[in-house]
């Protein structure tokens, strides 16, 4: 199989959620990723949880298509080990702790002169400077930080995302950008750093609310699965108490809805209702009326009502509904990959329709160490020495 980054390789000293998503998305295109773990356990999201026959659902996601190198950073062997494959790399991915990499003179700085063609990504919570940069980060300490907790939830609670969104965010921006540098070394021959902070990537990500709160202008209030600004725009109860999502974009479709939907033509021009402003100050009278119409409706009626008047709309689906969603199954999304557990599906990724997307092994600790390092011109006898010696 080939895909675009065929021939590139990463090396990537890599753990929990942010690089590895990078870096997975990377071997997807065909990209040869090494990654490196700690003798015996691993990355430790490997034991995140074991929902997937056994396997952290964290590290099913994140790490298909890899080869798994076990290594003591520490030990004496290990610059020679690495430096034999940065020799040979593109890229050089790291989010370990702060300074972890510059310790072993692996940073950008102890290595653009012994290789100026490599690309190096650190990715960090807070950036490599600044009164922050040693502070430990994680997922949800990063939503918090970059304000995104203030502005979701209800009134009464803030929430988090339901998934790892600031790691999300920062693994994406980490591997845009190294498709970027990637070309930029194409032009110019010569590498560059990345300087990845998931609080700057999340905080890109809440734009909107920062301008909505422009100037001392008072912040989006915390709505619920409601739009905080555009109304209605959010969950109501059908009659046989499943939820529906419906949305209203301009006053067009606030016509149709009410000509259509609700059967209350009278509230086009009804002045509490007559804008958008208007309708989201009044949020609350307009949500009983609403509910009051939805509560004599069976959720796929409400559905081909919305949908008869081209109103957008969704149903609230749980994780298993969407295992078996129907969109998903009718354009073929899903793939089979293998794992140290067994044969799992995996989610083929959006958009790849000109070259094939690779869908490869998730590896088990270690499990190309010995091919790697034979690869580096170390003999058996070598390679059992540094696994007894707690290098491997």
């Amino acid at each position: 199989m080939t895909g675009p980054l065929t021939g590139i390789t990463i090396v990537s000293l890599e753990q929990a959620i942010a690089a590895p998503f990078a870096t997975r998305q990377l071997a997807d295109l065909g990209a040869r990723v090494i990654k490196i773990e700690r003798p015996d356990v691993g990355d430790f999201a490997r034991a995140y949880d074991d929902r997937v026959k056994g396997m952290s659902s964290h590290f099913a996601w994140t790490n298909r298509s890899k080869e798994s190198l076990t290594l003591n950073t520490k030990h004496e062997v290990a610059q020679e080990v690495l430096h034999g494959l940065l020799a040979k790399a593109d890229v050089l991915v790291q989010n370990l702790a702060p300074g972890a990499t510059a310790r072993i003179k692996l940073d950008y700085e102890s290595l653009k002169e012994r290789y100026p063609q490599l690309i190096v990504c650190d990715i960090s919570g807070y950036g490599s400077d600044g009164p922050y940069t040693k502070k430990k980060a994680y997922d949800l300490l990063v939503q918090a930080e970059a304000g995104f907790l203030s502005v979701s939830g209800t009134q009464d609670d803030m929430v988090k995302a339901g998934c790892s969104i600031a790691d999300i965010a920062a693994g994406m921006y980490a591997y845009s950008g190294i498709l970027a540098a990637l070309i930029q070394r194409g032009k110019t021959g010569r590498g560059s750093r990345l300087d990845v902070s998931m609080l700057e990537a999340m905080v890109e990500w809440m734009s909107f609310p920062m301008y909505y709160s422009f100037d001392g202008a008072s912040p989006p209030p915390r709505a619920g699965a409601s739009h905080a600004t555009i109304y209605p725009y959010g969950p109501f109860k059908a009659s046989d108490g499943k939820t529906v999502l419906l949305g209203l974009q301009n006053e067009r479709e606030w016509a149709k809805f009410c000509q259509i939907v609700i059967d209350a033509p009278g509230l086009v021009t009804d002045e509490r209702f007559a804008s958008n402003a208007a309708r989201s100050r009044n949020r609350d009278e307009l949500r009983s009326i609403i509910e009051v119409v939805f509560a004599n409706m069976k959720s796929d009626d409400l559905v081909a009502r919305l949908d008869a008047a081209d109103i957008a709309n969704a149903r609230v689906n749980d994780m298993h509904s969407v295992w078996e969603h129907p969109q998903l199954k009718a354009r073929e999304r899903w793939r089979t990959v293998g794992s140290p557990v067994g044969n799992i599906p995996a989610l083929l990724p959006p958009g790849g329709d000109a070259f094939e997307i690779r869908m490869d092994q998730i590896p088990s600790v270690g499990q190309h160490t010995n091919s790697i390092l034979a690869e580096l011109g170390f003999d058996v006898a070598r390679i059992e020495s540094l696994r007894a010696t707690g290098g491997i």
